[in-house]
């Protein structure tokens, strides 16, 4: 699994062509590819905002989440990207067919769990929340991932590149649209009680 994920950030051609030479059952045990690098961001987000807190502005106190609201926000946070690769997943599969390609739902959680390493890695960042530095690993991560997707689906999905560009275009659209639902689920989610407490 680390493997993959090693390769993917340094090879991405040569590790997607290993890739899409997995059988069924090593396919399936793929699935616990987005499981476990959810943690990291997770876990950091969590050390990030209750151990080393970020300022607002010159000389301003350290602003620090009390341990009880980050514990809720990091678990929160984990289903919610857990849930999104998942979903994301279910629309690559559910494409498939439009663009020509043989492919199950497994393949599809597949293609986009590897696609969303570099934003699992990029997680990391939260161990040292500077929002400068956070936006700009950030934008880097959603760059790499695109970059990923549009050079993963031909060779995953054995379709042509013309047509897996148009593939990898639908599914940017889902992601976005999967976007904005987080964003509104995060809405409601801090209207029933899952608001950030700060330490005094």
């Amino acid at each position: 699994m680390f493997h993959h994920s090693l390769g993917i950030m340094t090879k991405p051609s040569a590790a997607w062509r290993r890739l899409a030479q997995l059988d069924d059952t090593s396919q399936a045990l793929m699935l616990l590819y987005p499981l476990i690098w959810a943690i990291l961001p997770a876990y950091a987000w969590y050390i990030g905002t209750t151990q080393v807190g970020w300022t607002v502005g010159v000389g301003r106190d350290v602003i620090r989440l009390t341990d009880e609201s980050a514990r809720l926000i990091s678990f929160l946070f984990y289903g919610g990207m857990v849930s999104c690769v998942v979903a994301i997943g279910y629309f690559i599969h559910w494409m498939s067919e439009t663009y020509g390609a043989q492919s199950s739902f497994i393949k599809g959680i597949l293609i986009a769990s590897v696609c969303a390493t570099p934003l699992f890695i990029a997680g990391a960042v939260g161990f040292y929340p500077v929002l400068w530095l956070d936006m700009l690993i950030g934008v880097f991560a959603v760059c790499w991932s695109t970059y990923l997707l549009y050079n993963g689906i031909p060779i995953v999905m054995k379709i042509p590149e013309s047509r897996g560009f148009l593939f990898a275009s639908a599914v940017i659209g889902v992601s976005l649209v999967m976007l904005v639902c987080l964003l509104v689920a995060t809405t409601l989610l801090w209207d029933w009680g899952a608001m950030p407490a700060f330490t005094d």
